[in-house]
């Protein structure tokens, strides 16, 4: 993946991860960093032995691109792309299962057979089409989380054409991995990120609770901004941040959004323009940050309402202009006021 696409990936996530210098932490906090999924990732943690772990997480790492990655031709999501007939991993169908669950919830905003029509729009790998109602339609009708079913523990797709694109949860789930990871080695204070996403637990090597930081969304700035909208604590959570106000462009005089409405096959527009959730989870923070994004202000509150489970933290364009915020009850016990 080119440097553009791994930096349009970091600026999707509007979200400013709080870490300690490494030559200040003490001898049993390990700090490791590398690339995966064309996003960076941070993991850091107090080994109980001292024990630098970055060889065991390079190569888990390296499993689970080799099952999510659509970059990798000889992925397991890529061998489905391609129709090949192949039984997935238990941890593919784990992520696949949450994903259908998730998709019911939202009504399909999420939706994992929504990449081509994501990459259509020129927000993806490949170069944008001038985009018409015809190429639209074509993608609605290989679009659809309904469309696909299991069978002889293998994922069938009502149409060979359809491709499958875990991005938008695939990142969650291998945070809560390498935190079970962590955990099993018997770090009891750690934190995982992954182009966002981020896993936490007990305190850093200042003996503090996690905090991460929540960008104020300003699509003027190409870079991410070090004005924080709030602060946020992680004592033992999984938290995903989602929105629209850096990756977009301007066509023709309009502006269009890199959230694609699976059901529409357009960008959305609406006035949301960043979601924060918190939840027990990665894998589910990361989904429904990415179907708040699709659903608005509105259905995103009353699903959330719905699900006391997680918890959300929402940024958007008032009447005036100026951004506002709403936040479920069960959020503001993790804020630093």
């Amino acid at each position: 993946m080119s440097w553009i696409m791994k930096l349009k990936l970091l600026l999707f996530f509007s979200l400013a991860v709080v870490f300690s210098s490494c030559s200040e932490a003490p001898s049993k906090y390990i700090y490791n960093q590398g690339f995966i999924y064309g996003t960076m990732y941070h993991v850091v943690y107090e080994s109980p032995n001292g024990k630098d772990f970055q060889e065991e997480i390079t190569k888990k790492l390296n499993d689970y691109n080799q099952i999510f990655s659509t970059y990798e031709p000889t992925s397991t999501i890529s061998k489905i792309n391609n129709n090949e007939r192949i039984k997935p991993e238990p941890l593919f169908m784990d992520c696949y299962n949450r994903s259908m669950e998730i998709s019911e919830i939202t009504n399909g905003a999420f939706d994992i057979t929504a990449g081509p029509m994501v990459n259509a729009w020129g927000f993806g790998p490949e170069d944008k089409k001038k985009m018409t109602q015809e190429i639209v339609d074509s993608l609605k009708a290989i679009t659809g989380y309904e469309k696909l079913k299991i069978e002889n523990n293998r994922i069938e797709k009502e149409n060979p054409n359809m491709k499958l694109d875990m991005s938008a949860i695939a990142k969650g789930f291998t945070c809560d991995l390498l935190s079970n990871y962590l955990a099993e080695k018997g770090c009891e204070n750690y934190m995982v990120e992954i182009g966002g996403e981020v896993v936490a637990k007990g305190k850093n090597e200042k003996g503090r609770v996690w905090t991460i930081g929540i960008s104020k969304p300003d699509e003027t700035s190409f870079f991410a901004s070090n004005d924080l909208q709030a602060k946020v604590q992680l004592p033992e959570n999984a938290l995903a941040t989602s929105g629209n106000y850096r990756n977009f462009y301007v066509e023709d005089g309009k502006r269009y959004a890199h959230t694609i409405d699976p059901k529409t096959g357009y960008p959305v527009q609406h006035s949301l323009l960043s979601t924060t959730v918190l939840a027990n989870n990665c894998m589910t923070a990361d989904a429904f940050a990415t179907a708040f994004m699709v659903l608005g202000l509105e259905k995103s509150i009353e699903i959330a309402a719905q699900h006391p489970e997680i918890k959300v933290y929402f940024i958007y364009a008032g009447e005036d202009g100026e951004n506002q915020v709403y936040l479920s009850d069960n959020f503001k016990e993790h804020l630093i006021k």
